[in-house]
């Protein structure tokens, strides 16, 4: 009966292992919005060039650390009620505040599900979500692996503005924003994340 149960526990250990890798390969596999460029390679810094997207947006106050999960659950009811195809990533746009030094942890941040495509339009809009188009932008961004936490955003602004120190040619433009590409069953060694901030060059 002992070997029984133990055999039935490691085949529940394999099912769950395998339900888990499902639920990661759907998160990591939902597509990028048209003409938007791939993840930064981990570590690295590069200027990329952004083309003009459609967004949902819901404005959060409060501990910045939060906001994305925050907004997660107001901007999943408003694809689903449209039947609008989820897309990665998440975007974070943070206050410009976070850029000084010693930055602030609490503040207002915009949380948006980026559209597919520009010719979507929703047919419900609740009156906390903001439909919005966003222009082209140029930006530098750093790619990172790992969790999502708020003390990762703040190095990786830390490592942007030290590249920006040594590129004076470059003047930033924007509030600062984090792409998320993965869900919350991707363990936190393999999620991927952007930090970026708006540049243009003198």
């Amino acid at each position: 009966m002992m070997k029984l149960n133990q055999g039935l526990l490691i085949v529940g250990v394999f099912v769950g292992l395998g339900a888990l890798l499902v639920w990661g390969y759907r998160a990591s596999s939902a597509p990028l919005p048209e003409g938007f460029p791939s993840p930064t390679a981990n570590g690295e810094i590069e200027i990329k060039q952004y083309p003009a997207y459609r967004a949902a947006t819901v404005q959060v106050r409060g501990d910045l650390g939060k906001a994305s999960s925050r907004g997660f659950s107001p901007l999943f009811r408003h694809i689903s009620d449209n039947n609008i195809s989820m897309t990665a990533p998440v975007e974070t746009r943070y206050p410009t505040a976070t850029l000084q030094t010693g930055a602030i942890s609490d503040g207002d941040a915009a949380v948006s599900f980026l559209y597919r495509s520009l010719d979507i339009v929703p047919k419900e809009v609740a009156q906390n979500v903001q439909v919005e188009d966003m222009p082209p932008m140029t930006v530098v961004s750093i790619g990172l692996r790992g969790g999502y936490g708020y003390g990762v955003y703040t190095r990786g602004v830390q490592q942007l503005q030290d590249w920006l120190t040594a590129h004076p040619d470059y003047e930033v433009v924007g509030p600062p924003r984090r792409f998320f590409y993965d869900g919350p069953f991707i363990p936190d060694g393999l999620k991927r994340s952007d930090i970026q901030i708006p540049v243009e060059r003198n």
